[in-house]
């Protein structure tokens, strides 16, 4: 009872001290104001859970994607590069909505003679330019490839009236297509292949030195939009940038391309002994069992044997696959082909390369064995790989990624040398491209809209699987390096964060219109999960939930808040403070120490309590015996080190002894120094307080104090510290895991040394 007197008179002592001049003058009031507090939950920026999509995150009990069928033969003039096609599209209608029309995205448009795309972008006269930059910004004549529609019907053969505007395509049914309905309509169209390594296009044809072209085609037939719960039909125009939003539905694809090509592309093949050699099938058996190495079904000597003529027959290679939200595919004589099996969950997987000549010594050692170990990574993050096949095309200067298939850049120089910086840039190219295959192609999340969605998730993952990469595969990596990964890491966002805010837009902005697409949509979203995952969460509460996540929303539509909500709901962490900070807004990481006070411990009242004494009209009389703080820099820090009871210990210890139950002393610390650490936020995002301590011994101890440290101070907090030993160095964020872009306040210099308290020895933990 005595001692929680004392404490209750201390409490009324300080808490009047915190109040008394209020009593003297009366205080001018500020303004009332909203919560802006960044902890406040997200309740304005999201939208109210439904039936259709839970607050958890989770698909609701209403949920309903639309599903669109194709059966198409295509055929393409080697010759003339051109591409014509015949589709049929089964749309059927799961909503519970009534549709009226239909929209059909028409993509190559973009490339279209009267395409706006060129009239959307500002420019300015530079100085110099390469001659063939030049020539294609002021010179040459608009390419023609955009689509040719040659007709639009019905399943009767019935003329279907359609609007075509830029790259989106409106048609009319007969009727209104009521909730479970399908409907079958045909489009016939063809366009002209591009070069894209002369206009950088996401698909076209690389034209080699000898004649012979390599084809990577995609967005090449006129594709079914989304409609969905959340805005309805995503009919947004495609300006070149921002990717594209796609149903999943089922595919019977016949290619029809000259006699000595290869080809691979979505789906399982169906008619491989037709297409294959013998002796290719033999290869191809011998790859199904290659779990080490890569198995050449077409090697190089075979390559450049067809290379040298072209042949006047055709071949059609059918191919089929179930439940898949787009398809592409690559052709040429010019390809050499390899494969190797790799293991996932319970099946096997083939790992599969296409390449010219020009890539090699570079893709035979390194492509196969970088999908294979990809697909290892990714499944573990996420789900088990469920297709039958992932592909690397290697095609000059691209990078691109479509169910099961994709494009990558990486090539050697003539010689077939290589830097590691093309080795590594070829190695990661392919690791993002083949990790695409689960977002957004499987977890089909909104590229138009939300390109960090599949974009800076996938290139979070990327980082995972290149750290990965060496345990898979080792002798690809040198001895005792690491993955030298370009994004991931906090420090590696630093130069964008602390950049030119005028030119800076939240993650959370459609795509087309940021600015530094490449760190906004890549780079800042994979960098703000892997803070999440390694300094926030912790590994196991992050994977786990990132898990849920992408169970969750595989084969489906998902949007950012489910997203959020997933990773909440599945670890118990309150993260709307980071997601409010980081993907909202453009503030950046500025955590440092402020100040630092020691202080000294004495039985001598200080000036501080002294005048909260006078103030209430007290004497010293009547406070029990207390232990005062005086900070170094204080007015009566002198008189108290003169004054001061310190020299007879015996005074504090027995206050102490008199008023510590007998049961807690054990477990009673026995402090020398104490600190009043305040450590300061000049940056707009919270996060936690990474502080390393270093002592007079040379040891050090990391305290992390968690991010909710913020929520009541967004300038400053502080923190005391009762340490044994003299602190002499403080570091915030040492490891960098903040990508905090001021470190010039980071840390706290030795200072003079103050006084010791020589507290309680083994005699206090006695009776």
């Amino acid at each position: 009872m005595k001692l929680t007197k004392y404490m209750l008179l201390v409490v009324v002592l300080l808490s009047a001290g915190m109040t008394f001049g209020q009593e003297e003058e009366k205080v001018e009031r500020k303004p009332g104001h909203t919560n802006q507090n960044r902890f406040k939950q997200m309740y304005q920026e999201f939208s109210t859970p439904n039936m259709f999509r839970t607050a958890s995150g989770a698909p609701g009990p209403n949920y309903y994607q639309q599903q669109a069928d194709y059966v198409m033969d295509i055929v393409l003039d080697d010759k003339t590069s051109k591409l014509s096609g015949y589709e049929t599209i089964t749309y059927t209608n799961k909503s519970p909505d009534v549709l009226e029309y239909l929209w059909v995205q028409l993509d190559q448009n973009v490339r279209a003679k009267d395409s706006k795309t060129p009239l959307i972008e500002g420019s300015g006269a530079t100085p110099a330019d390469m001659a063939s930059n030049f020539v294609t910004n002021y010179m040459g004549s608009p390419y023609d490839g955009g689509f040719n529609i040659e007709m639009v019907k019905d399943s009767k053969g019935g003329n279907l009236q359609y609007t075509i505007n830029q790259t989106m395509m409106r048609v009319e049914m007969p009727k209104n297509l009521q909730p479970g309905e399908k409907f079958e309509f045909s489009i016939k169209w063809w366009y002209n292949v591009n070069n894209h390594v002369v206009n950088r296009a996401r698909s076209g044809y690389e034209e080699f030195e000898d004649g012979n072209k390599g084809y990577v085609i995609a967005q090449f037939f006129p594709r079914m939009a989304v409609y969905n719960d959340v805005e309805g039909w995503q009919n947004s125009q495609f300006w070149g940038r921002d990717e594209f939003a796609l149903p999943f539905g089922n595919y019977e694809v016949n290619i029809t391309v000259p006699s000595d090509h290869i080809l691979d592309g979505t789906g399982v093949l169906q008619n491989r002994k037709e297409v294959f050699s013998k002796q290719m099938m033999n290869r191809y058996e011998q790859a199904k069992k290659a779990y080490d190495k890569p198995v050449i079904i077409v090697t190089q000597d075979e390559v450049e044997a067809a290379s040298k003529g072209f042949a006047a027959g055709t071949k059609t290679w059918k191919l089929k696959a179930e439940f898949v939200r787009d398809f592409a595919f690559a052709t040429s004589r010019r390809y050499i082909w390899d494969m190797m099996a790799v293991k996932i969950g319970n099946k096997d997987v083939m790992a599969v390369s296409m390449y010219p000549p020009e890539g090699n010594p570079l893709w035979e050692d390194y492509s196969t064995v970088v999908v294979a170990s990809t697909l290892k990574s990714y499944s573990r993050m996420s789900f088990d790989y469920p297709y039958n096949k992932a592909i690397s095309v290697h095609a000059k200067n691209q990078g691109m990624e479509y169910p099961m298939i994709c494009w990558n850049y990486g090539r050697p120089e003539k010689d077939g040398s290589y830097s590691e910086r093309t080795k590594y840039g070829m190695m990661s190219v392919i690791i993002h491209e083949v990790g695409h295959n689960y977002f957004p192609m499987i977890v089909n999340s909104d590229e138009r809209q939300w390109t960090w969605m599949d974009e800076g998730l996938n290139t979070f993952v990327q980082y995972v699987a290149e750290q990965d990469f060496g345990e898979w595969y080792p002798d690809a990596i040198a001895p005792n390096k690491e993955y030298p990964s370009r994004r991931g890491p906090a420090n590696k966002i630093i130069d964008y964060m602390a950049g030119e805010q005028d030119e800076m837009a939240p993650i959370m902005t459609k795509g087309l219109n940021t600015y530094n697409f490449g760190a906004n949509a890549y780079s800042k979203p994979a960098t703000g999960l892997n803070i999440l995952r390694e300094t926030i969460m912790g590994r196991e509460l992050f994977d786990y939930a990132f898990r849920t996540y992408s169970q969750r929303w595989m084969f489906k539509h998902p949007t950012p808040e489910d997203f959020f909500r997933t990773m909440e709901d599945a670890s118990a962490v309150d993260l709307d403070w980071f997601w409010r900070a980081w993907f909202y807004t453009t503030d950046y990481t500025d955590i440092g120490v402020k100040e630092v006070k020691k202080f000294y411990v004495t039985s001598k009242m200080n000036k501080e309590v002294r005048e909260m004494m006078e103030a209430r009209g007290m004497k010293e009389s009547d406070l029990p015996p207390l232990v005062y703080l005086v900070d170094e820099d204080s007015e009566d820090f002198e008189e108290s080190m003169r004054t001061s009871t310190l020299a007879d210990v015996s005074t504090l210890q027995q206050y102490i002894m008199d008023n510590v139950p007998v049961d807690d002393r054990a477990g009673m610390k026995n402090p020398n120094f104490f600190y009043e650490v305040t450590f300061e936020k000049p940056g707009g995002i919270p996060m936690p307080i990474i502080a390393e301590y270093t002592y007079s011994d040379g040891t050090t101890e990391r305290i992390t104090y968690p991010a909710e440290i913020w929520r009541k101070n967004d300038a400053a907090v502080g923190k005391v510290i009762a340490s044994e030993k003299e602190i002499t160095k403080i570091m915030v964020d040492p490891d960098e895991e903040t990508a905090d872009i001021d470190t010039s306040n980071n840390s706290w210099p030795k200072r003079k040394k103050l006084g010791e308290f020589n507290t309680f020895k083994q005699n206090v933990k006695g009776d």
